[in-house]
C-alpha cells in the first residue's frame, strides 16, 4: 500500500473519531438531561448544544439539582471532547498541506534534474494508455493534469513526476522542464486546449518535438498550423486499425504484438552522426543483422528520399534516419553506435 493511501485512511479515521466524539457527547447530554429533568429531547439537544459551545445563552427550564451536577459533568467532559475534536480535524488540515508542500517541492526538485524526457499534457484515457506505455520503456516522463482526481490517481499509480495544473500555461510547460524535453504530446479533452498547447510549447521550445491528438477532422490542419509534429485522429486511426483487422487479421495481430511489446521487439528510429562508424559503410558488412540480430525495415535520407527494405549494397550515410526493428537492448546498441559513442561490433 502507497505512503498516499496510508495517510488518506490515517486521515478518514482522525476525522471520523472526531465526528464521532462531537456526536456522542452531544446525544449523552440530551438524554442525561432528558432523563433527569424530564424535558423534552428539542430542549435537551438545546440544552447541550449550548453548553458544548460555550455560547451561555442561560438555561433553557430552571435546573434541578441532579440537573447541575449532570450540567458540570457535561462541561467537564463535553467541552474537553469538542476541543479534542476540533484540534484533531485541525491537525489533520495542517499535516495534509504540510505534506502536499514537502511532495510538491521534492517533485519540483527531482523534475528540475529532467533531461530529454517526454511531457504528457492530460491524464484521460488516452493519457493513461501513454503513460503505461512509456513505464515499459522506464524512459523519464512528466504528466500534467488540471483535474485533482485524475492526479491523485496517477500518485497512486506511483507515477513519480505529476504536474496538478493547465497545460495552456506557460508557468506549467516551464515547470515541466519543457525547455530540456525531447517530446511533448497534447491529449487534452479540447481541441482549443491542444492547440494552445502546441503553440506555447513549440515557442517555449522551437526544437521540440510535439504530437497533437485532433478530437475533431477538421482540428488536424489547425494542429498542424500550431506547430504539432504529428497530428494523431483516433477516429480515423481506428477506422483504418478495423479495416486491416477485417481485411488482414493475421498482420494486424502481428503489428499488435509489435507495438504492445508482446514478441519483445520494438520499433525505432536511430540517426547516423558524422562520427558513427556506419557512415559510408554498406549494409552488408554492418552486422546488423548478424551482431544486434536488427531488421532494417527502411532508411530515410536527409533529403527525404526514402529507401524501403534496402539491400545489402545500400551505403549509410551522415544524416540518414534507420528504421528498425529488434529488443530493445539491441536497439539501444544500435541508438549508441549510430551516435559514435562505440566501435563496430
Amino acid at each position: 500500500m502507497s505512503q498516499t493511501t496510508l495517510f488518506r485512511n490515517y486521515r478518514r479515521s482522525r476525522l471520523f473519531i472526531a465526528v464521532a466524539i462531537v456526536f456522542g457527547a452531544t446525544a449523552f447530554g440530551a438524554i442525561g438531561f432528558w432523563l433527569i429533568e424530564g424535558w423534552s429531547i428539542i430542549d435537551s439537544l438545546y440544552m447541550t448544544v449550548m453548553t458544548l459551545t460555550t455560547v451561555g445563552f442561560g438555561e433553557v427550564h430552571p435546573l434541578s439539582t441532579g440537573g447541575r451536577l449532570f450540567a458540570i459533568l457535561l462541561m467537564l467532559m463535553g467541552v474537553g471532547a469538542v476541543t479534542f475534536a476540533f484540534a484533531t480535524v485541525l491537525q489533520v488540515v495542517v499535516k495534509s498541506e504540510v505534506l502536499r508542500a514537502m511532495g510538491f517541492r521534492s517533485r519540483y526538485r527531482e523534475m528540475r534534474k529532467l533531461k530529454d524526457h517526454f511531457i504528457i499534457c492530460g491524464a484521460g484515457r488516452m493519457g493513461s494508455h501513454i503513460v503505461r506505455d512509456i513505464e515499459r520503456t522506464g524512459e523519464e516522463f512528466v504528466v500534467i493534469e488540471r483535474d485533482a482526481e485524475k492526479v491523485s490517481e496517477m500518485l497512486e499509480r506511483k507515477v513519480t513526476h505529476v504536474i496538478h495544473g493547465d497545460a495552456t500555461l506557460e508557468d506549467t510547460l516551464r515547470e515541466a522542464g519543457v525547455e530540456r524535453a525531447r517530446a511533448l504530446v497534447a491529449c487534452l479533452s479540447e481541441d482549443a486546449d491542444n492547440v494552445y498547447t502546441v503553440l506555447v510549447a513549440r515557442d517555449l521550445h522551437p526544437g521540440l518535438h510535439i504530437v497533437a491528438r485532433a478530437i475533431e477532422e477538421q482540428a488536424e490542419p489547425r494542429l498542424i498550423r500550431a506547430g504539432a509534429d504529428r497530428v494523431i485522429a483516433p477516429t480515423i486511426i481506428g477506422g483504418r486499425k478495423m479495416a486491416v483487422a477485417m481485411r488482414n487479421p493475421a498482420i494486424d495481430d502481428l503489428l499488435d504484438s509489435v507495438s504492445t511489446g508482446e514478441l519483445d521487439l520494438q520499433a525505432r528510429h536511430v540517426v547516423i552522426d558524422d562520427s558513427s562508424d556506419l557512415a559510408g559503410q554498406k549494409l552488408s558488412v554492418t552486422h546488423l543483422k548478424t551482431g544486434l540480430n536488427v531488421v532494417v525495415v527502411s532508411i530515410q535520407r536527409p533529403n527525404g528520399e526514402a529507401v524501403f527494405n534496402p539491400t545489402g549494397d545500400f551505403v549509410f550515410e551522415p544524416g540518414d534516419i534507420i528504421f528498425a526493428i529488434g529488443s530493445d537492448e539491441d536497439l539501444d546498441h544500435l541508438r549508441i553506435r549510430a551516435s559514435g559513442q562505440v566501435p563496430e561490433l
